[in-house]
């Protein structure tokens, strides 16, 4: 059908329920399938009308379509059997159980026993799962929360769900128009027609001279005037406009009677909170509490949301009940996923003690603070700019001004004559803005005169100069970074009433978006939906946004008071709020709600002022900080009134600038004496000091080495205070190596010729040996399960579990719980965790028919939201639910077999796995279908890694090569193989595994004769790291959490931590300091894992079955130390030859 036909349907839809034929609107829109009407539905759906309710549903989609449309007929059919059973009307139960739940028996058998099982008691709330539910009333109440968000999620009712806004009467308005057209053409127009019939076009009869005046006395088509809100943002028409009511036109002697306004006049919107696409279920849809986490409109990228793509047809013959829904990261897919109110956890609960409100530090600054940003990976680095023009990079834990720049324009000759002039007059600049971009690595400056600076950081002082952009003519209001087209891109705005896109990288201008008609006073890039737009808001509090097209501002409509406003997302991306303050001095701080471009709630708690724009600023998807009345005020999202207020020990301006850090416990305040307050909660209080201790101890250690070594005149072994042995430098350099390949040294500073006389700092430094138990924190995790080597290791994302692959194809999970020694429950070493199992007892057990395990290569791969785990042993691939082990699926049996598992970053649908025959298969669980085959490698696939950053795969193998693919056509981009270093021949079989650094360029490639570092995606070996001795070969290594540090073991047991930056060994452990002394145990690490967010803990997986957790101590706080800077350029590397020609110094 076209679209004019689709939009008539609409229009006779409009009419009929003018007209109030409710049961053929209904019918109509069943039949039709163009809206869904949630009302309806609901209505239905209280009053028990279960007939009803299925028979309006088959007319949008049947049951097997999706796993979304299965599990709401499942849910409709559930609560039907569950009423039959409480009014103890066991023959409709059966009936019910028979005709309408068995077709469910195919996707879940355990399923359908259960149910039938409570046929068998007294009372079905005896079973735990039911226990909660209520009476009738509401528990429909409950599980109709549950339906409306599948619905909502369901790809088959996009674009279904929302009434198209329409004049009143819309269909008669295009009729009186047809006629008065029709008039217009008679060649004896009458000045008073009489329109007896539609039937036939209108012409009049009796000839009365010259033609009459048209009745309509404006055009027939007038401007549309745009909404005044947010349309809704779907990915294939986005920023859709939504006609706004406009005044109906003057009556006409040629006119239809008009009724009273009917029900499209003003559509309700509807929401599409997130929801879990899992299996289905015997347990009660969520409280309404639970749905207040949930993102409001469900991503577009989400892969349960691809059923009507140019595949469809095919998607739709093979969809199967086992699609992993990216979009509930959050919420386990196989848990039985709907709880009764008052079951199972809220969502996290929140205090004002939760708030950063002590003051540990004071950065003073020379003039006004203007502009905050905390750095994004680096959690305690603050850039602040200056009204004065002055840039300064602080360490706040130190409280150390790393860097510092004064306002300069670069090569000043060259730029606009129009610059030139403005700062011939004044040559005072202020910053107005400075932000970080995602990966940290740059930072960008927006200036009151006209340009914009781009920097480039490298730690410490290391600021240096990247691009100079002459932006605007006049003020550069505000700057942010965002990604259109995966390209790395700085936005802009000023006075000069437009908004620019320029390349981070080039300078380039992108795209210039004019449409404002006051300067535009900030910029909020944000990606929602795969769709990127810009919001940007005027001085007259004007909003608009924008697409990174040439097409014009998708959206119109005016802020609060038409305030000058900033606007934020929440952190999770699925609140908008903003914050101004108007020409009178009326501030604002309100959430929107997009789908109807409308405030959504104001929160009270602002005064009024005579100057200055209240800032403001987001945390933990929880919190909203703003600068007002010489205080910081605090706001919990879901509640407009005031949460609590600090004023920071006292001289805060009356509007300072505030700024969280990433994990929300730290916040920077500016004062009114030129300097910024740091506050802290009582986490960022413990982190703060644990950093101060680490430093406090090294400078210690360095001392106390110095100073033995100025008498004893040589580099002896020495102990601290701790009782660290500290081994001499050459020994550690005799033991392993550092290479720096290719004549690449871009990461190490230059080196200063070694001097006899002279007490070289890198001398002081000493390789931190551990050898005793004592000098550690190791934890040897329970286990009464058989032990056998352990191929495979990982922690769960959220750090609370280890999960271990063995070789009999067995995974064991050890879970910490949260108690007095462990208030947060994640993995330490100083408590035991749990080895869990269900109350079944099953264990998770691979696939080994026809397998013989000791030529298989195990693998897994964990979902984001640590609610299932992937994983083969030579067998077919299995997906075991992670809360009941239970088995959910297999699929792909070989031969090939799988060697290597990865899930796509961006689609929990989407794994690559690599093969035992060289290959790697992209392959859709959902659809069960193998989207691309890759072919590159020689040997069987042991690594694969992706990058968003750069959008690729990168994958290793039993060949020693490396390969890269583009994420778009899955084409091969470029490929090179491991230098091996001379004397070495690797065994034919060995592993070449890789894991990208958190800034997702550098690579970490391990093989059994090396660590190396590669720089994606032309695969530039930067630096390689061999171990010195030939019967140690190393068997696994790993970033730490924050990607400074890389663990390594080795066959003979040791583990080495090297700086990840230089591979310079900072510390080795000995296997003596954390195994039995008995002289019969060689066990040795096989594998090792780090923990997701603590970056000093690690876990290692030995031959014989155990797994042991290792921390330093906590009078250390972290393994070694590093060696020391030299002119704050960094670590100091004496290069070595690599091959034969090493040698010990």
């Amino acid at each position: 059908m076209s679209s004019l036909s689709r939009e008539l349907v609409f229009l006779i839809l409009q009419f009929l329920e003018e007209e109030k034929f409710k049961e053929t609107v209904h019918k109509l829109e069943k039949e039709s399938g163009f809206f869904f009407n949630m009302k309806y539905f609901e209505d239905a759906v209280n009053n028990g009308d279960w007939d009803e309710v299925e028979k309006y549903l088959s007319g949008f989609t049947k049951v097997d379509d999706n796993r979304y449309s299965m599990k709401i007929f499942f849910e409709i059919r559930k609560q039907k059997y569950l009423e039959a059973l409480d009014k103890r009307d066991h023959a409709k139960a059966v009936e019910i159980l028979v005709k309408d739940l068995k077709v469910f028996s195919t996707f879940n058998e355990d399923l359908f026993k259960e149910i039938t099982l409570l046929l068998t008691l007294g009372n079905f709330r005896e079973n735990e799962q039911l226990s909660k539910y209520g009476d009738t009333k509401s528990a429909r109440a409950t599980m109709l929360l549950e339906l409306k968000k599948l619905i909502e999620a369901n790809p088959l009712f996009r674009d279904k769900l929302q009434f198209p806004t329409l004049r009143n009467s819309r269909l008669r308005t295009l009729i009186n128009q047809s006629l008065n057209w029709q008039h217009q053409l008679c060649k004896n127009p009458k000045a008073n027609p009489d329109i007896k019939t539609l039937f036939v076009d209108h012409t009049c009869g009796q000839p009365n001279g010259a033609r009459a005046p048209s009745p309509v006395p404006n055009p027939l088509m007038g401007s549309i005037p745009k909404v005044a809100g947010f349309p809704p943002l779907v990915a294939h028409n986005p920023f859709q406009p939504t006609l706004a009511p406009v005044p109906a036109p003057a009556p006409t002697p040629v006119q239809l009677t008009t009724p009273l306004g009917g029900w499209i006049a003003n559509p309700s919107s509807v929401p599409h909170p997130a929801v879990s696409g899992g299996p289905i279920g015997m347990t009660a849809p969520n409280n309404a509490a639970s749905m207040l986490k949930r993102p409001r409109t469900p991503p577009t990228n989400n892969p349960a949301m691809d059923y009507q793509t140019a595949d469809s047809d095919n998607v739709l013959k093979r969809s199967r009940p086992f699609g992993i829904s990216d979009e509930v990261n959050n919420i386990p897919i196989n848990i039985l996923p709907v709880t009764y109110p008052g079951q199972g956890p809220a969502h996290a609960l929140y205090s004002s003690d939760d708030l950063p409100k002590t003051v540990v530090a004071i950065l003073n600054q020379s003039s006004s603070v203007k502009s905050m940003d905390f750095h994004p990976m680096q959690q305690t680095l603050l850039l602040v700019g200056t009204n004065m023009g002055d840039l300064a990079v602080w360490e706040v834990s130190s409280k150390e001004q790393l860097g510092f720049k004064n306002f300069k324009v670069w090569d000043l000759g060259s730029r606009s004559m129009t610059l030139q002039a403005s700062l011939a007059n004044e040559y005072i600049v202020s910053v107005n803005r400075v932000m970080w971009s995602p990966d940290g690595t740059l930072f960008g400056v927006a200036y009151s005169k006209h340009i914009v600076h781009l920097y480039s950081y490298h730690g410490g002082a290391d600021i240096r100069n990247h691009l100079q952009i002459d932006a605007h003519i006049g003020n550069v209001n505000d700057l942010a970074f965002s990604n259109p087209n995966k390209q790395l891109c700085i936005v802009t705005c000023g006075d000069d009433k437009t908004i620019k896109v320029w390349d981070a990288a080039t300078g380039s201008k992108q795209y210039s978006f004019e449409g404002h008609h006051s300067p535009v006073y900030s910029v909020c890039p944000h990606t929602k939906e795969n769709i990127q737009f810009i919001f940007s808001t005027g001085v007259d509090g004007k909003i608009k946004a924008w697409l990174y097209d040439n097409v014009g501002s998708r959206v119109d409509y005016d802020a609060p008071g038409h305030s000058r406003t900033t606007m934020a997302y929440s952190a999770d991306g699925s609140r908008l709020f903003s914050c101004g303050t108007s020409k009178e001095g009326e501030s604002y701080i309100v959430e929107w709600n997009e789908s109807e471009g409308a405030v959504k709630r104001t929160y009270h708690g602002l005064g009024k002022r005579s100057d200055g724009v209240v800032q403001f600023d987001t945390t933990k998807n929880k919190f909203l900080a703003a600068g007002d009345e010489f205080v910081i005020k605090f706001w919990d999202m879901d509640n407009v009134n005031l949460l609590t207020t600090a004023d920071a020990g006292g001289g805060l301006p009356a509007s300072p600038c505030v700024r969280f850090n990433k994990e929300g416990a730290l916040l920077a305040v500016s004062t009114s004496e030129n300097s910024v307050k740091i506050l802290a909660n009582a986490d960022g209080v413990r982190f703060l000091r644990s950093i101060e201790s680490r430093a406090l101890d090294a400078s210690r250690i360095a001392s106390e080495t110095a100073a033995k070594a100025a008498v004893v005149g040589n580099y002896g072994a020495s102990s601290s205070a701790a009782g660290t042995n500290i081994g001499n430098e050459d020994r550690g350099v005799s033991k392993m190596a550092m290479i720096p390949t290719s004549g690449d040294i871009r990461t190490l500073p230059d080196v200063k010729p070694r001097i006899a006389d002279e007490l070289d700092k890198s001398k002081i430094w000493k390789l931190t040996e551990i050898t005793e138990p004592s000098q550690l924190c190791s934890l040897k995790l329970p286990d009464n399960l058989l032990s056998v080597r352990i191929i495979r290791l990982i922690y769960t994302n959220s750090g609370g579990a280890i999960l271990a692959l063995a070789c009999n194809a067995v995974h064991k999970l050890w879970k910490w719980q949260r108690e007095e020694r462990n208030l947060t429950g994640k993995a330490t070493s100083s408590t035991a965790p749990q080895l869990w199992q269900p109350s079944s007892g099953i264990l998770m057990t691979n696939d080994i028919s026809e397998t013989n395990l000791e030529d298989a290569i195990p693998c897994f791969a964990l979902s984001k939201n640590d609610s299932y785990v992937m994983s083969a042993s030579g067998g077919k691939i299995s997906l075991f639910n992670m809360m009941t082990f239970k088995t959910m699926t297999t699929f792909m049996p070989p031969p090939p077999a799988a060697t290597f598992l990865a899930f796509h970053p961006k689609d929990n649908n989407i794994i690559a796995i690599g093969m035992d025959d060289s290959s790697i298969q992209i392959y859709n669980v959902r659809v069960d279908e193998v989207k691309s085959k890759l072919k590159g490698h020689q040997k069987r696939v042991t690594g694969l890694a992706f990058s968003n950053v750069l959008n690729v795969l990168v994958s290793s193998g039993a060949d020693t090569q490396l390969c890269v693919w583009s994420l778009d056509g899955w084409e091969k981009q470029t490929n090179k193989f491991l230098q091996i270093p001379s004397g070495r021949t690797p065994t034919s079989l060995a592993q070449t595994r890789v894991q990208f650094h958190q800034n997702q360029v550098h690579l970490l490639v391990v093989h059994e004769t090396q660590i190396a570092i590669y720089e994606a995606p032309k695969l530039e070996c930067i630096q390689q790291w061999v171990p010195q001795e030939l019967g140690a070969s190393i068997t696994d290594a790993t970033y730490s959490c924050d990607s400074q540090s890389i663990y390594a073991t080795s066959e003979d047991g040791i583990v080495c931590i090297l700086s990840s930056a230089t591979l310079s060994l900072r510390c080795r452990i000995s296997p003596s300091a954390y195994l039995p002394s008995s002289p019969s145990s060689r066990a040795y690490p096989l594998v090792v894992a780090a923990h997701p967010s603590e970056p000093n803990q690690f876990a290692l997986g030995l031959t014989d079955g155990r797994v042991h957790v290792l921390e330093p101590l906590e009078a250390e706080g972290r393994w070694g130390t590093t060696l020391p800077l030299k002119n704050g350029a960094g670590p100091s590397i004496n290069p070595v030859v690599s091959g034969s020609d090493q040698s010990s110094r």
